[in-house]
């Protein structure tokens, strides 16, 4: 999904502070089109209060200058309703006796009372729509479009308030569809699906649908500092890798069900693992999320036309999914079973007092932001002929301390999402060999690289992780 399409679109329609009906099918065509994954949506959303800011006016004439603000506040409602009707599905349970227009209305301006919406007040507006006032479907377009109409009682003459008032609104609109709505299913659509290429086409063709990877230098920025040989004892950087991230992006599921994952785990092998219930619960919730994407199901139609037994069913392969992720295995025998692949590759273990695993940049950054992690520096490339290591590069060889036990050298993608990895890391094992070796044109860099691939008995993940062979720009 092109986001610079929607941004486009998005300004000619606040150009004349208009939506046709031929304008809102348009919309609705482009969103069909473009079959934005569910954490898509929320951008999707988000960025037409971003885009329509632009367009507040402020000029002498307050009448005027109110009635285009006006305007430009029925127009965002409109896009916002063409994505809601094509994406999702109402979902909340509420009763029409039960359901009080004039409380909805009263806590609307009530929040916008103070054009600012804080941590408790976000709180309080799921509690609203999924306890205190539930929407029953035929009242879910009003609720929504209540909030653009009592937020018109707040427009002022002053550019920097209505800004905050556009701000609130799309709070409240967020918290609202978070409450009573979900996304439809995704689906891949067939033109993607193109399963007759080779693995190495295959795993390029996961990065080119991976619309969930954050940009560098936008959503985040790293400071790759000095670069170091692997034996080198030096600190080659005296500062995080991580200068910025924006953490809003971890709202979308596959990032937050993932993070949910993380401290589900023990490091040191040879500490049994538990899994509680409710762990459980978090696997089966994350492998959800990454199943509504594009990689995984290009990942998953791969490896049934490619692989020995994949099941063909949905919850087949995620039942497989969490068979080779998540089922615990003995990775040191002195005590029970104390590890699992989804643990040594995204979470990282600690064995003979060594970080082992640990190759996710997720997991990289909320160890770093902690404390826990002391980046030393990246890994120089083993030809004069590589590119130079730079602050966007997509894949980084580097070495860090965690916790003080040192990872002398390791790879991990940087900005990619959950998904990407998950899908990458599973067709290597599925229906790869031991090292899987192919090129990712990742748009500002090409990199050669080497998936690598360590079963743990006959159907788990031990580890896998990739090497960078080459780089260039």
């Amino acid at each position: 999904m092109s986001s610079a399409i929607f941004e486009r679109y998005y300004r000619e329609i606040f150009t004349d502070l208009t939506v046709t009906d031929e304008e809102s099918d348009e919309i609705k065509d482009m969103i069909r089109e473009t079959n934005p994954p569910p954490d898509k949506l929320l951008w999707l959303r988000s960025t037409s209060f971003r885009i329509g800011t632009e367009f507040i006016t402020t000029d002498d004439d307050d009448d005027d200058d109110k009635a285009r603000n006006i305007s430009l506040l029925k127009a965002i409602n409109a896009i916002v309703h063409a994505i809601e009707t094509t994406t999702m599905a109402h979902t909340a349970e509420g009763s029409e006796d039960d359901f009080d227009e004039a409380e909805v209305e009263d806590f609307y301006r009530e929040i916008y009372s103070d054009l600012a919406v804080d941590r408790e007040e976000s709180q309080e507006l799921l509690d609203f729509f999924k306890e205190k006032n539930v929407p029953p479907k035929d009242k879910s377009i009003w609720t929504r479009a209540a909030a653009f109409r009592i937020a018109v009682e707040f427009l002022s003459d002053e550019k920097a308030e209505n800004v905050q008032l556009f701000r609130c609104i799309n709070s409240i609109v967020d918290a609202f569809e978070r409450s009573c709505m979900t996304p439809k299913p995704y689906n891949l659509k067939k033109e993607k699906m193109n399963v007759d290429v080779s693995l190495p086409e295959a795993l390029q063709t996961i990065w080119d649908l991976d619309v969930n990877r954050l940009t560098p230098g936008e959503d985040y920025t790293i400071d790759v500092q000095g670069g170091k040989k692997p034996f080198w004892k030096d600190d080659a950087a005296r500062d995080p890798l991580f200068t910025f991230v924006n953490t809003k992006e971890f709202r979308r599921k596959t990032y937050h069900t993932f993070i949910a994952l993380l401290d589900n785990y023990t490091s040191e092998v040879g500490v049994s693992e538990k899994v509680t219930h409710k762990e459980r619960g978090e696997n089966q919730r994350f492998l959800d999320a990454i199943m509504q994407t594009a990689p995984m199901q290009f990942c998953h139609a791969y490896c049934v036309e490619h692989g020995d037994d994949v099941p063909k069913s949905k919850q087949g392969f995620m039942k497989l999914l969490d068979d080779i992720w998540f089922d615990l295995y003995y990775r040191d025998r002195s005590a029970g079973r104390d590890s699992s692949g989804f643990e040594h590759v995204f979470v990282g273990e600690i064995k003979n007092d060594q970080v082992s695993g640990f190759h996710n940049w997720i997991r990289f950054y909320l160890e770093e932001k902690r404390g826990d992690v002391d980046y030393r520096g990246y890994i120089k490339p083993k030809s004069y002929s590589d590119a130079p290591t730079d602050d966007n590069d997509h894949v980084l060889t580097l070495q860090f301390n965690w916790n003080g036990v040192p990872k002398k050298v390791g790879t991990s993608f940087v900005g990619v999402s959950p998904e990407f990895e998950m899908a990458l890391y599973t067709m290597c094992f599925l229906v790869g060999e031991k090292e899987n070796i192919f090129d990712i044109d990742t748009g500002t860099d090409l990199f050669k690289l080497n998936c690598k691939v360590y079963h743990m008995g006959k159907d788990k993940i031990g580890t896998s992780y990739v090497e960078a062979l080459e780089h260039e720009d």
